[in-house]
């Protein structure tokens, strides 16, 4: 391809809703384009990159025994309805409807649509183990689209469902899908590793989440150096001791506490009650019920473990008058002493287990209780972990100190169990003639996440620095004279016709600009090899082979090409 008949619109300063240093890039490099909140066109550069990370999910997916199939993007509201998921995943599906004036819904993913399909296509143990996946454009109404393609409302997907007969083949198959994300990852070159993750509303028993480092992620992982254990926040859990058991000692007491609202205030003076002794209570509506939560005064609630420790389909922070309507106080004297309705479910992160000698509120405006016991003075309906874990705190394996970093998820692994296939009649005869539910897993990569999060990754202050397998073009070939026929363009469109007939993906800058601007939109865009041609380089029979992150090479004209192969490993 010769530039000039491309279209790469570099821009010399990012646009100003470009936040990240990685959607910075992918708009000046020219690989995309918004045209609107979370929805990008994808130029020739952009689109060649793109390509690139699907044939190596192809493969890899293939390689693993996958089957590709393409499944529809207008999907029917019934069988959301039979999962369940028309109301969980409500706030994110797109809907619309036709001519005749029925309702559809956009693909946000695909579980529904495959587990119809093996419904209807899959009747004994002789067709399972099976394997399918598709890479297609999924839609989701995010409230506020942000980062490029990290949260678009419209983006490219590979998702995969395996059906097995036991959950021991499900497991083989999770490993499999599990292995194959780690290979995929690397050849787009991409430092990933795995951690446990939270299954949120697709649902299931088992999922690792692939996460890419990066100051800018929107995810936080616990991790330990030690024994490599890792955690996304919203899963992860720590070797930090119960509260310290003290004697129950004398009954309860109420004390005022007038305009104490916070458990830092309740730490000071006069009152001197230290956080990590104090229960605080959260009101939130789960599901439309109020419910009440209890963890330590020096902890933080994770709303995520909340959701799914409690199977709550929604659940917020209960407003003021919500409290007051709830316990007889306003925040800040909220208890679960007294006054707590019957109807009103309490649920205490495990931290508190067996806690005694703690402060709480009184359930009235301006008061507080001490000598409180747990176990004694609470009703407790369910323990749980329900906290958030900290830097620094024993990793639950080794007991060493853990370490919070931010990070990109690229891709995610779950185990379903017989979620989707209960619900939508996804069943199979046994051996024996038993008629048994499919035990299922899904397996979903970023497709065009993973491509920015490249970008993220690999980039310095000139631009991109793309990795070989999925850069847009290996090799730019910059004449610095582009009249037909002069020296410079004359070898530069020899060495072009050479490496391409020997497959190197070859761009031609042919554009009658001056060097200074072609060298650097050369690495803006991020090119792994340019080859320059000058006048002076031309009189000593030489060129310059400049690695986009390694210093310049002085190398003989005729051995351009094979210099290049070498470093492409051909």
């Amino acid at each position: 391809m010769k530039w000039t008949q491309s279209l790469i619109p570099t821009l010399r300063e990012a646009p100003a809703d470009a936040e990240i240093p990685s959607h910075q890039l992918l708009l000046r490099a020219g690989l995309i384009r918004k045209l609107a909140g979370g929805v990008y066109t994808f130029l020739p550069l952009g689109l060649r990159s793109l390509r690139k990370i699907e044939r190596i999910i192809r493969e890899e997916m293939d390689r693993a025994g996958a089957l590709e199939v393409a499944m529809p993007a207008l999907q029917p509201p019934e069988i959301w309805e039979a999962s369940g998921r028309a109301q969980t995943a409500g706030d994110v599906l797109f809907k619309l409807k036709d001519s005749s004036g029925r309702q559809w819904f956009l693909s946000p993913t695909a579980e529904e649509v495959i587990t119809t399909l093996a419904a209807n296509e899959i009747n004994s143990y002789r067709q399972l183990p099976k394997n399918f996946y598709q890479i297609s454009v999924k839609f989701r109404d995010e409230i506020r689209p942000r980062f490029g393609l990290m949260r678009a409302k419209e983006f490219i997907m590979k998702d995969a469902y395996s059906f097995d007969t036991t959950d021991e083949s499900a497991m083989a198959s999770y490993q499999k899908m599990f292995d194959a994300h780690k290979r995929i990852f690397a050849r787009c070159g991409l430092q990933s590793f795995p951690v446990e993750a939270d299954t949120g509303v697709i649902g299931g028993s088992h999922s690792h989440e692939f996460m890419i480092p990066a100051a800018t992620g929107e995810n936080e992982v616990a991790y330990c150096e030690a024994c490599g254990y890792a955690a996304n926040i919203e899963k992860a859990t720590s070797g930090i001791p119960k509260t310290a058991a003290r004697e129950i000692g004398a009954a309860i007491e109420k004390f005022p506490t007038p305009g104490v609202v916070t458990i830092e205030a309740l730490a000071k003076e006069p009152y001197k009650v230290a956080a990590n002794r104090q229960i605080k209570t959260l009101v939130y509506i789960a599901d439309s019920k109020a419910i009440l939560i209890l963890v330590r005064g020096d902890d933080q609630l994770n709303e995520t473990k909340l959701m799914a420790r409690t199977g709550a389909v929604a659940a917020r922070p209960a407003t003021a008058d919500e409290c007051f309507a709830t316990l007889g106080a306003k925040p800040g004297s909220l208890g679960a002493v007294a006054n707590v309705p019957a109807d009103v479910k309490v649920f205490a992160d495990e931290r508190l287990r067996g806690a005694n000698d703690m402060t709480t509120g009184a359930n009235e405006d301006g008061f507080h209780l001490k000598n409180v016991s747990i176990e004694r003075d609470i009703k407790v309906t369910q323990w749980f972990d329900l906290r958030t874990v900290s830097a620094g705190e024993p990793c639950v394996k080794c007991a060493k100190p853990l370490k919070i970093r931010r990070a990109i998820e690229v891709g995610h692994v779950f185990k379903l169990g017989t979620k989707y296939s209960e619900k939508l009649n996804a069943t199979f005869l046994d051996a024996d003639g038993a008629r048994k539910p499919s035990v299922m897993g899904c397996y979903g990569i970023g497709v065009t996440r993973t491509l920015q999060a490249i970008v993220e990754q690999s980039n310095d202050k000139d631009g991109i620095i793309w990795p070989l397998a999925v850069a847009p073009y290996t090799v730019c070939i910059t004449p610095l004279g582009v009249a037909p026929g002069s020296p410079a363009m004359t070898l530069a469109e020899k060495i072009y016709t050479e490496l391409t007939a020997r497959g190197v993906d070859v761009i031609l800058d042919d554009r009658d600009d001056r060097p200074g601007v072609k060298f650097k939109d050369a690495d803006l865009v991020g090119f792994p090899l340019r080859i320059s041609i000058g006048e002076k380089s031309l009189a000593k029979g030489e060129v310059e082979l400049k690695p986009r992150n390694a210093p310049l090479q002085a190398i003989k004209a005729e051995d351009a090409v094979e210099a290049v192969m070498k470093l492409v490993g051909a």
